[in-house]
């Protein structure tokens, strides 16, 4: 029989845990059955192991998954910190098997336990599992890595981010690489542009004590945004494993930078005032229990990119999220540059070439093309073809711990490419610190600035 694996949550009594985690490992348990898992948490809370047992109960309910509560009778929870050596060692000493340490924490506090855990022997083949940010620029990522290669080898470091394991992710190198009609014509000689938007209607939400320190730049486009950049630029790697696709991904990561290395010209910054979401009132950025309004925290963010290779030179990529929008729109959409000649006697010359768009929540693919026909067959007409991928059957964390879980870091985030994405960022960082870039306004519930409206 195999040896169940050891997974010990650090910051068991966070939100991270109850809404992320554990709903995720109760789904996991449900469509595995073969798997053995042993279940520990830590948490600076005085909680009890039956306030922790009634926490995987709420949670496991959330996914209809009781009746795998059995399966994990044994978790425990200890109240302890984590930046204390003692403390630390106390929680892996004994473990037997394999050893997955998450850490559900604070940053700070994460660099803190990993500091200690380099002198605290492990088991054989421990995971170490992070979630965002990797740092907050590419010297203190690049200092991690060092800190985290001091503990475990890199292939033993997954750095999560669950944008990766979606499915209409995934499906991008599907329909790249497996379609004669699209494989051959994703370049700049066919691709005029690439826009990749992630927009919610949600406002801050009660995250001030983390997101007034980070912005829309860093919550999501440094951390987020840039991976699903390089899925759509990356060369079409040999395999997917944890090796080619990696090296691909990282490699088109070096080749990124901010278009003409000007922040000024491509990048925006915004925030939101006062305003209503559907029907509830917004208050202003500013208002928000938490907030620094000194710190200038921006909650709408967009840079455009370009990808100095042969593939891509003069393709624009521009990536944007915001918060308190009219409506969520996730989205990544492709335009193709117009057809070279459209025969006279055709009218409604169209703007493009066609747009190939994929939607994340409801995840589809459309295709919007060109065509004639209707009332005048000889005007030109857009038409759409649309195919739902259907709901994903799996929750993100659920298919980030089953990869965890099977030592499978394929779709995590490599160490290069964390520094990179640091590195891709910085200037607008840095103009935005110098206020070479105005942090424009907008009323929660609106499509962003006004000179933002056409493109936002």
């Amino acid at each position: 029989m195999t040896t169940p694996t050891t997974l010990l949550i650090l910051g068991a009594s966070g939100d991270l845990t109850s809404r992320l985690l554990l709903p995720a490992i109760a789904q996991l348990l449900q469509r595995q059955p073969e798997r053995e898992l042993v279940l520990h948490g830590a948490g600076s809370d005085d909680w009890t192991d039956e306030h922790w047992h009634e926490a995987v109960r709420t949670a496991f309910a959330t996914v209809d998954a009781e009746d795998e509560i059995p399966r994990i009778e044994g978790t425990s929870y200890v109240k302890a910190d984590v930046t204390d050596h003692d403390a630390l060692a106390a929680l892996v000493t004994g473990v037997e098997g394999p050893l997955v340490i998450y850490f559900a924490l604070p940053p700070a506090v994460t660099v803190a336990a990993c500091e200690k855990l380099v002198d605290i022997p492990l088991p054989e083949n421990t995971v170490l599992a992070l979630e965002k940010p990797f740092g907050n620029d590419e010297k203190s990522a690049a200092a991690l890595n060092v800190l985290l290669s001091r503990i475990v080898p890199e292939n033993r470091v997954f750095r999560v981010d669950h944008f990766l394991g979606r499915s209409t992710i995934l499906n991008i190198m599907g329909v790249r690489f497996a379609n004669r009609l699209v494989e051959p014509v994703w370049s700049a000689d066919h691709v005029e542009s690439v826009l990749v938007r992630y927009d919610e209607a949600l406002a801050l939400e009660n995250r001030a004590r983390y997101y007034d320190k980070a912005g829309a730049l860093v919550d999501m486009i440094q951390s987020h945004l840039l991976q699903v950049l390089a899925i759509l630029a990356m060369e079409q790697p040999a395999d997917l494993d944890e090796v080619d696709l990696r090296d691909a991904m990282a490699a088109a990561l070096r080749a990124t930078r901010i278009a003409g290395d000007d922040p000024v010209r491509s990048t925006r910054r915004a925030r939101y005032t006062a305003g209503t979401s559907g029907e509830r009132p917004v208050p202003s950025y500013t208002d928000e229990e938490g907030v620094d309004p000194s710190r200038d925290t921006e909650t709408l963010a967009e840079i455009t990119c370009e990808v100095q290779t042969a593939r891509w030179a003069g393709v624009p990529f521009t990536l944007r999220s915001g918060k308190a929008l009219a409506a969520r729109h996730a989205e990544i959409v492709v335009t193709f540059r117009p057809v070279r000649h459209i025969p006279e006697g055709l009218t409604g010359k169209p703007a493009d070439g066609g747009v190939l768009r994929f939607t994340l929540g409801p995840d589809q693919i459309d295709l919007e093309l060109n065509v004639n026909g209707g009332d005048d067959p000889f005007a030109l007409r857009r038409d759409v073809l649309s195919t739902p991928l259907g709901k994903g059957t799996l929750l993100a964390y659920t298919e980030v711990l089953s990869e965890i879980l099977d030592g499978d870091v394929a779709l995590s985030v490599r160490c290069d490419a964390a520094e990179q994405c640091w590195r891709i960022i910085q200037p607008a960082l840095d103009a935005w610190h110098r206020g070479d870039v105005p942090l424009e306004e907008y009323p929660a519930g609106s499509l962003g600035p006004v000179d933002w409206a056409t493109s936002v």
